[in-house]
């Protein structure tokens, strides 16, 4: 019985074996068949085939979209939201045009800031030579010379600029979920001086033409070792694929030269350079400052580099969902306390507005802003009261 049982196992194990054999075998075969597949795929030809060209309109009417009376924008046609996925399955080429029609929100926030809210652009930096990259903030025209009050709005980090909380809320909601111009509207009524900061512009970009790695075409069969072709066959699949995720992933096709802004290489210098050039010379004896996200963790930095400046002349700050961490930050004692009595954070919850909520840190008091969606500080607080 025990033999039986023994020869039974052997051949079990022979069968098994065979059959792995086998298998591996046709795995070989399958992936040979699956490199010369690929070998004959021209991955340019196939670009072109699948996608269309960047090319996208330069102003809102091309893109045949304005913004109505609501502060909504709206096709010009149809009179329906602004639709993302204009072109099914391609997702690249819907991302570089959301970000084309961004670029124009950007300008068009601009020209609001200029002719609604009457604020001037002034050049950082200060000192510019002819030539060097620069960037600039906005400010009403008395907001060094207003002897009572200033507000100053920091927003968050990303692609947003000088007078934009969200451009996603832009977009896809309004002008006054998106953008800074309430908080300056509402501002100028109560007769505050006003300063927009730009902490994202950091960067002059030139860019360099595309560089893509050559692709070898298909060989004949060649005389060389079969473990030599194959690891050459492996370095070139490899290629095309490094070639492939190019394509397909959402990102520039040309590279860039990034040249740092003086003054403004982060959001953090950016606001310290603000802070030296144009607040620190205001006239106000009251400052507010409202800021966003990052916005908030530049404040921190500002407060830990300008620590007596700051709190002679800051009266109130508002943060909204503010990233800043006093423990990373390493910011004083001193200038906790300071914060847990100028300073409240209105945080993402859905609980109602200005519901007191549990401190995580020691440093300012945390309200509810009645909303889940971190990327706007949901209205005006009560620093422009």
């Amino acid at each position: 019985m025990l033999c039986h049982l023994c020869a039974s196992t052997i051949t079990l194990y022979i069968l098994w074996t065979t059959m792995a054999q086998v298998s591996g075998q046709e795995d070989k075969e399958k992936t040979t068949a699956l490199k010369d597949l690929l070998s004959r795929i021209d991955l340019d030809e196939l670009m072109k085939k699948d996608e269309p060209p960047f090319t996208f309109p330069k102003t809102l009417e091309e893109f045949e979209y304005a913004f109505d009376e609501n502060g909504q924008l709206r096709h010009i046609n149809t009179g329906e939201r602004f639709v993302f996925n204009a072109r099914e399955d391609l997702h690249r080429w819907n991302q570089k045009r959301y970000e084309a029609l961004g670029e124009i929100i950007t300008q068009y926030v601009y020209k609001l800031l200029e002719d609604q809210c009457k604020l001037k652009k002034e050049v950082i930096p200060v000192d510019a030579s002819d030539g060097e990259p620069t960037s600039f903030i906005y400010m009403s025209t008395d907001a060094l010379t207003n002897p009572s009050k200033l507000l100053i709005l920091i927003q968050g980090s990303g692609v947003v600029r000088a007078g934009q909380w969200a451009r996603r809320l832009i977009i896809n909601q309004d002008l006054n979920s998106g953008t800074q111009i309430p908080f300056i509207e509402r501002a100028m009524e109560d007769g505050y001086g006003v300063m927009v900061l730009n902490p994202n512009e950091n960067f002059f970009e030139k860019e360099k033409p595309a560089k893509f790695s050559p692709i070898p075409s298909p060989t004949e069969p060649t005389d060389e070792p079969a473990e030599k072709r194959e690891r050459k066959d492996d370095k070139e699949g490899k290629k095309k694929k490094e070639f492939y995720e190019k394509y397909r992933n959402p990102q520039k096709e040309t590279e860039t030269e990034r040249i740092p802004i003086r003054g403004s290489g982060s959001s953090e210098e950016h606001v310290l350079y603000v802070w030296d050039h144009f607040v620190s010379k205001a006239l106000a004896k009251n400052v507010f400052i409202v800021a966003h996200s990052y916005g908030g963790l530049s404040f921190v930095e500002l407060i830990n580099q300008r620590e007596n400046q700051v709190k002679n002349k800051v009266c109130a700050v508002a943060l909204t969902d503010s990233s800043h961490n006093i423990w990373l930050q390493d910011t004083s004692k001193g200038t906790q306390d300071w914060m847990h009595q100028n300073c409240q954070n209105w945080v993402s919850s859905p609980e109602p507005l200005d519901t007191p909520l549990d401190s995580m840190l020691p440093d300012c008091p945390r309200l509810s802003a009645a909303s889940t969606d971190h990327l706007w500080p949901v209205t005006a607080p009560g620093s422009t009261k």
